[in-house]
This record gives C-alpha cells, sequence and structure tokens, in this order.
C-alpha cells in the first residue's frame, strides 16, 4: 500500500518519508527504524477495535516466572482436563487451547504445564479494561483478555486517530501488565473480531470498507459469526463452503433455506453488521462443569456430580443478582463428542435444588451405559433477582438416588 497512511507501533511516528527518500529501509519506520509498521488506506479513519491479549494465562504465569520466558508452557487442569491458553512456543509444537491436556503432552512432551490461577489472571485482565477505559467508555468485554472498543468520540486533538491511540494503548499494556495483545482495527464488531486474529502475536491488522466484500469471499462459512459445525455442515451440502457463495445467493434465498439465521449471513457476508459496543452487556447464560480424573458410566455417580454444579451455579446467579428458566445438562463422552439437554423451568429461579430438580431427568435420559470424561450445569433466559422463585427453608442437598 505504498502511498497508504501508515503507523509505526513503536514509536507512533505517522509520516513517512517524502518520495524517493531512501533514509529507512523498505518497510520500516523512517522515524526509528522499526519493522512494525501499518499502512492502510482508511487506517485513520476506522473507529471499532477488538484487542485480544496474546496466550493471555500463559503469558501471565510467564510474566510472573521469568525463567519460563523461552520454554514452552501449557495452562490447563491435569492430564485428564484440556488447555486452557498454550503460549506461541507450545503452539509451534501444535498444542492449542481446548485440545485434551493428553494429546497436548504428547505434541509437546517438554511442556511446562500449570494449573489455572484465575484469580491472577482475573486480576490482571481487570487492570487492562481499566486501562481501557481511560481511553473510551465505550469498552465491551467478551472475556477476561478481550474486549470491543468504540473509539468514534476519541479526543483526536489529545490522543490522536483511534489507530495512534490503540497502538499507544497496547505499548502501555505491555509495560505495565507484562502481557503483549493484538488490534484489530475496522468499521464493526464482526471485522474488527476477524482482523484481530491475523497477525498474532503482537499483530495490529486492518479491514476498511474498500476490502471487505474481497477480503471475505475467499474465506469459509464457519468464519462467520454463528455458523456452527452442523449450520457449516448444511451449507456445505446445499453447496456453500465459501462465503463468496454465500455472496452470490439473495437474502430471501437464504432465509427460506435458513431461516432467521439467513439475513444474518447474507449481511455478514458482505461485511454488514450493525451491532454497537455495549458496555457491561447482559450476561446470557450461567454455568459450571467439571473433568473427571476417570471415566465415568455409573448413573448413581454421575449423579453425585450433578448437585456441587447446581450449587456452584446458584451462587453465581445470587452473585449477580440473577435468576434464570432454562437449564441446560453438558456432557462429553470419551470420543469427545458433546451433548446439551435442556429443561425450561416454570418460573425464573436461583435455587440449587430447583436447578437440580431439572437437570437430574436430563442426565438420566443420557447415563445408559455410555462413559463421560466431562458434566456440566448451565442456566439461561436470564432475568433479575426480584421475580425469582421464593426459596424453600426446606430445599437442601438431595438424599438418596432417583435412578
Amino acid at each position: 500500500m505504498a502511498g497508504a497512511p501508515h503507523l509505526c507501533r513503536d514509536c507512533l511516528a505517522t509520516q513517512g518519508p517524502p518520495a524517493g527518500d531512501d533514509k529507512a529501509p523498505s518497510g520500516r519506520c523512517s522515524e526509528c527504524g522499526s519493522p512494525r509498521v501499518v499502512r492502510h488506506a482508511e487506517l485513520h479513519e476506522l473507529a471499532i477495535a477488538h484487542i485480544d491479549c496474546d496466550a493471555f494465562y500463559a503469558a501471565v504465569e510467564k510474566r510472573d516466572n521469568p525463567a519460563l520466558a523461552n520454554k514452552p508452557v501449557i495452562v490447563g487442569g491435569g492430564r485428564r482436563g484440556v488447555v486452557a491458553a498454550a503460549c506461541y512456543v507450545a503452539r509451534m509444537y501444535g498444542v492449542r487451547s481446548a485440545m485434551p491436556m493428553f494429546k497436548a503432552l504428547e505434541a509437546c512432551p517438554d511442556a511446562v504445564v500449570i494449573r489455572p490461577d484465575m484469580p491472577k489472571y482475573s486480576e490482571a485482565g481487570r487492570k487492562i479494561r481499566e486501562m481501557m477505559r481511560t481511553l473510551t467508555p465505550l469498552v465491551q468485554p467478551l472475556s477476561v483478555d478481550e474486549a470491543f472498543l468504540d473509539l468514534g468520540a476519541i479526543d483526536r486533538q489529545r490522543r490522536g486517530s483511534p489507530a495512534v491511540a490503540l497502538a499507544r494503548l497496547v505499548l502501555r499494556i505491555e509495560h505495565d501488565c507484562g502481557v503483549t495483545a493484538s488490534i484489530g482495527l475496522s468499521y464493526n464488531k464482526f471485522l474488527a473480531k476477524i482482523a484481530s486474529d491475523l497477525n498474532k502475536p503482537r499483530g495490529f491488522a486492518v479491514i476498511g470498507r474498500a476490502e471487505a466484500t474481497d477480503f471475505l469471499a475467499p474465506k469459509p462459512v464457519g468464519l462467520l459469526w454463528g455458523v456452527g459445525k452442523a449450520l457449516q455442515s448444511r451449507m456445505q451440502q446445499d453447496g456453500i463452503a465459501t462465503i463468496g457463495q454465500l455472496q452470490q445467493r439473495s437474502e430471501s434465498d437464504l432465509v427460506a433455506r435458513y431461516g432467521s439465521i439467513g439475513s444474518r449471513l447474507y449481511r455478514f457476508s458482505r461485511g454488514d453488521d450493525d451491532r454497537a459496543v455495549t458496555p457491561d452487556a447482559p450476561t446470557k447464560s450461567i454455568s459450571a462443569e467439571t473433568t473427571f480424573q476417570a471415566d465415568l458410566s455409573d448413573p448413581v455417580r454421575l449423579q453425585e456430580q450433578l448437585w456441587p454444579l447446581c450449587e456452584r451455579v446458584a451462587r453465581r446467579l445470587r452473585d449477580k443478582h440473577l435468576a434464570g428458566r432454562t437449564v441446560t445438562v453438558k456432557l462429553k463422552d470419551v470420543d469427545f463428542q458433546l451433548f446439551t439437554r435442556s429443561r425450561r423451568v416454570g418460573a425464573p429461579t436461583q435455587q440449587a435444588r430447583t436447578i437440580y430438580d431439572a437437570a437430574a431427568p436430563l442426565l438420566r435420559k443420557e447415563t445408559t451405559g455410555r462413559s463421560f470424561r466431562l458434566i456440566g450445569v448451565g442456566i439461561a433466559d436470564l432475568t433479575a433477582e426480584s421475580a425469582t422463585d421464593t426459596p424453600d427453608l426446606f430445599a437442601g442437598e438431595p438424599r438418596g438416588q432417583t435412578f
């Protein structure tokens, strides 16, 4: 993009060398010589960003123990658990988040495995969010280590363009918090999130209006938000494997074939997304799960695992002053196939016993001799706790078994 606006992510310079000036090597900053220069025709016009910390849990552990700096680090729970995070050294061996731990250790037997320390990660994430909010009040966290930001109203006189302000912010995060982050910058949330994953780690990628449709066209439909494996498989059966093939379909055709999600597929395939960056977006569900040290198939033992999870979900509901109506049981078998079953209760609840009474029959239907490695309980259709059912003072832990 010769001649396009540019930004050095190290010294924050935005002025390039004059035409014919060979003071700086090609692709490097003319002020400091850094190769970390981003160029894009719309660089200083775009204002929706997604910031995603790089291998966050592992980065925090390396920050706190410099001896781990060049070692493969996996954050996860025991040999029966899954990988919560893997540093980029471990990723070179093929280790990925959500991979079963035993497979990760087969791929990288010399990895340093660290149990997750969620309070420590939460504190680091809180500090980073506070830094984001000094830049703009429009911060929408997605998890402890990532968030959307809307910098449309930023004070450009004081902070520069959104691109400059973002580059300055991630430098501050790296300096003050000891972790790195990647930036995706675009004109909507959908594309900003895609962009943040393009050049990790320490990336800064831009997707502008001019190239959005062409950029998306060769990508698989699974890149679209809301397209899971089942929908992706169905679309492939209909001859739609890429977003470009989706772009060729009319909105009415997509709605007729896929229902209401067809409109979203039509818009997203063209780079259209009108969702606003919403601070403190409402919680949509609350859940708890556990991975067993050994596979379980005994119905009674599986049911014994259910009650503590229901208690955890109820406690989290009370902490957030929420209640819910749709209870879901989640099971993962020894082949890593995932099953979810849901049931709606009569009134919004935050009571562990009510959640348990809805979840137990769902579990019972699935425990027919199959072995499971994970069980989880969740609740959705959340509302304010003022609408909750009245606690039953005599409803404690269930006694006996109901199989």
